[in-house]
C-alpha cells in the first residue's frame, strides 16, 4: 500500500492499495504477479478480503483505507530504495534513466542525496522496464522547488539529459484529465509547461513529486475535522504558494472576493488532484471555484476544495487575467 499522508490514526497507517495478486498480472515480484487497479478495485478487493484495512475516518467522514500496524511488516523507503539504485553495478535502461535524473538533481540542483528517493511501480520493485515513468521525490518544499527551478533552466538546452515534454503527450494527457469546459487545450497546455515538474529522460517520462521534510510536517492526527459547506466560487490573491505540489496542494490567499456562494472567511484553497497543483504562483490574482469545507481545530477557518471527484467537473483554479498568444 502507498501513503501520501503525513498525519496517521493511533493504530494504522493511512494509505491506499495500488497492487494485487492475480495470477494474469501485468507486474511480477519473487515469482507472483500483480495488477494494478484504480480506487473502486482497490475497495471491492479490501472489501472482499481484507475488511480490517478499511476504516471509519473521523476526520473527512468517509470510509478510508489503511493498514493496521499489526499487519505492516516492512515500510519501503523511497530515499532506501534510490539508494539501492545508485550502487547497482549493471541497472537496466530505465534503472540508469533514474541514476541520471538523480545525478542532475544533485550536481546541477545541489540537493543532497538524502532529500532524493524514487516512489511509483519502481519502489516495490512492480515495475515494467519498458513503459513504466520515473516518480522521482524531492523532499522538502524548498528543496522541491529548487529541483524545478533547476529543470525549467535546462528543459530546452539541448545538450540537457533532462528534456521539456513534447506536445503530443499533453494532448493525450489533456483528453485523459479534463472532462469539461473548465480549461481549454491551449490553456492546459500553458499552465503544465510551466509548472516544470515533469519532463522527459531519455524518452522516458518522470514526475518530480514534493514530499515534506520532518520538521515541515506539524500536529498531529485529528487535530481538525472538516465539515463540507456546499459550492464557493472566489477571486483571490496568492500569497503562499511553497507547498502547492504537496498532497494536497494548498495555496494561501489573501484579498478574498466571494463570487458565488456564502460569505465566510477564507484563507486557503487546496487541491487533491494532479491537474490544479502548481497552477498559480505567489502575486497571482486567481479564479477558483469548488466545495467549501469548514476546518475545525485551535483556529476554525475556511477553506476551497478542488478535486473532490475524480473528474473535478465544474472545479478549477485559474489565472483571472490569462491570455494565450
Amino acid at each position: 500500500m502507498a501513503t501520501t499522508t503525513y498525519l496517521h490514526p493511533d493504530d494504522r497507517i493511512q494509505s491506499f492499495l495500488r497492487y494485487i495478486p492475480d495470477p494474469e498480472g501485468e507486474r511480477s515480484l519473487n515469482g507472483s504477479r500483480y495488477s494494478k487497479v484504480d480506487s473502486q478495485q482497490a475497495y471491492d478487493f479490501l472489501n472482499e478480503y481484507y475488511p480490517d484495512y478499511l476504516f471509519d475516518c473521523e476526520i473527512t467522514r468517509v470510509k478510508m483505507m489503511g493498514a493496521p500496524l499489526k499487519r505492516v511488516e516492512k515500510i519501503l523507503s523511497p530515499v532506501d530504495r534510490l539508494n539501492q539504485i545508485m550502487e547497482l553495478s549493471s541497472p537496466n535502461d530505465l534503472l540508469r534513466k533514474v541514476i541520471k535524473v538523480a545525478d542532475t538533481f544533485h550536481e546541477e540542483a545541489g540537493i543532497n542525496p538524502k532529500h532524493l528517493g524514487i516512489s511509483g511501480s519502481i519502489l516495490p520493485n512492480l515495475y515494467d522496464p519498458m513503459v513504466s515513468d520515473i516518480d522521482f521525490v524531492v523532499y522538502g518544499l524548498k528543496n522541491h522547488r529548487q529541483a524545478m527551478e533547476t529543470f525549467e533552466s535546462m528543459k530546452h538546452d539541448t545538450n540537457s539529459p533532462l528534456k521539456a515534454i513534447e506536445d503530443g503527450y499533453w494532448a493525450k494527457l489533456y483528453a485523459k484529465r479534463i472532462k469539461d469546459s473548465t480549461l481549454s487545450y491551449d490553456e492546459f497546455r500553458w499552465y503544465e509547461d510551466r509548472k516544470n515538474n515533469r519532463g522527459v529522460v531519455d524518452g522516458t517520462l518522470f514526475d518530480i513529486l514534493a514530499t515534506r521534510e520532518w520538521d515541515e510536517i506539524t500536529g498531529k492526527y485529528g487535530d481538525e475535522t472538516y465539515s463540507p459547506c456546499g459550492t464557493i466560487e472566489i477571486e483571490a490573491t496568492v500569497s503562499d504558494a511553497l507547498a502547492a505540489f504537496d498532497n494536497p496542494a494548498v495555496y494561501q490567499v489573501e484579498d478574498v472576493k466571494i463570487l458565488d456562494g456564502p460569505d465566510v472567511y477564507l484563507k486557503e484553497v487546496a487541491s487533491y488532484t494532479h491537474t490544479y497543483s502548481g497552477q498559480a504562483r505567489e502575486g497571482e490574482r486567481i479564479v477558483a471555484r469548488g466545495k467549501l469545507e469548514k476546518v475545525i481545530g485551535k483556529k476554525t477557518h475556511y477553506r476551497l476544495i478542488v478535486g473532490t471527484t475524480r473528474e473535478s467537473l465544474g472545479e478549477y483554479i485559474k489565472l483571472k487575467d490569462l491570455k494565450i498568444n
